[in-house]
């Protein structure tokens, strides 16, 4: 009885290894070697013309994409608690928002990069509306807009006192009732945007392979020029989507899109601090 009762006075005490020292580890080899890829890569898209959506749609993921990896140190120190609240402060209200706003527009333009890659397939010859580079110019700002737009109000209403939890700060705790709100449905949106994403580009993707296949088949019946053609073909379509997939080195989001930052944040939780 008395065992029980011993048993039932423990507290339970959480593990913040993993969080405090493997996480923050993992980051920092990732921090130096995003930030390297994405120097490399904006280096050359924007030596590169916008001449394309295609070309359009990559320089804005690379401006996304080094914004977010400039974010991580912030987010490394957080983590560690190495500094003072202050720093947890800044990392709630701006660093967090930051991180997870450009994650998701790099997401969304990802998926208009899937659209535009089907285009190309599917109207090799010819251009849509959607091919258009004014167009493109037009649908990159609207991503950057909208997030901007979204995202912005959980920094804004992040403006409470500042309070200590065992002695650490907790994001939740700057936020009042309406920041609360409005960071649910922010969440609810960004699990919407990676769930759609990935099913667009799943699909995109789906019809690029059956063509790819089925020129591949029809190659075969001809003659060894025309199957040089095709192949060459094939390649040039297939280039520039592995130059897209090494350009993003930010580990996170799974295929691009997120297990490796943990929890549910991959999916579209963000309970962090945007």
């Amino acid at each position: 009885m008395n065992g029980s009762q011993s048993n039932l006075s423990l507290k339970c005490v959480r593990d913040t290894s993993v969080t405090a020292v493997v996480f923050p580890c993992l980051y920092s080899a990732l921090f130096l070697f995003a930030l390297v890829l994405n120097c490399l890569a904006a280096w050359i898209f924007f030596n590169i013309r916008s001449t394309t959506t295609f070309v359009v749609y990559l320089k804005n993921v690379v401006v996304a994409d080094l914004l977010m990896t400039l974010s991580i140190p912030v987010k490394v120190l957080a983590d560690a608690d190495v500094g003072s609240w202050r720093l947890r402060v800044f990392y709630c209200r701006y660093s967090a928002v930051l991180f997870y706003t450009t994650m998701y527009i790099s997401i969304l333009l990802l998926g208009l990069i899937s659209l535009d890659r089907y285009l190309k397939i599917v109207r090799p010859f010819g251009k849509c509306a959607l091919q258009r580079v004014g167009l493109g110019q037009a649908l990159s700002a609207a991503v950057w807009a909208v997030m901007v737009s979204l995202a912005l109000p959980n920094a804004v209403l992040s403006d409470r006192t500042p309070l200590l939890s065992g002695g650490r700060l907790k994001c939740t705790s700057l936020k009042g009732q309406a920041g609360m709100l409005w960071h649910e449905g922010f969440n609810y949106f960004c699990q919407v945007v990676f769930w759609g994403t990935l099913a667009l580009m799943l699909l995109c993707y789906t019809f690029i392979s059956r063509k790819v296949y089925e020129s591949y088949k029809a190659s075969r019946s001809g003659s060894k020029a025309a199957s040089r053609r095709t192949k060459a073909k094939v390649f040039v379509v297939g280039v520039p989507e592995k130059i897209d997939c090494h350009t993003q080195p930010q580990a996170p989001p799974p295929g691009r899109f997120g297990v490796a930052h943990g929890n549910l944040h991959s999916a579209g939780d963000t309970t962090d601090g945007t």
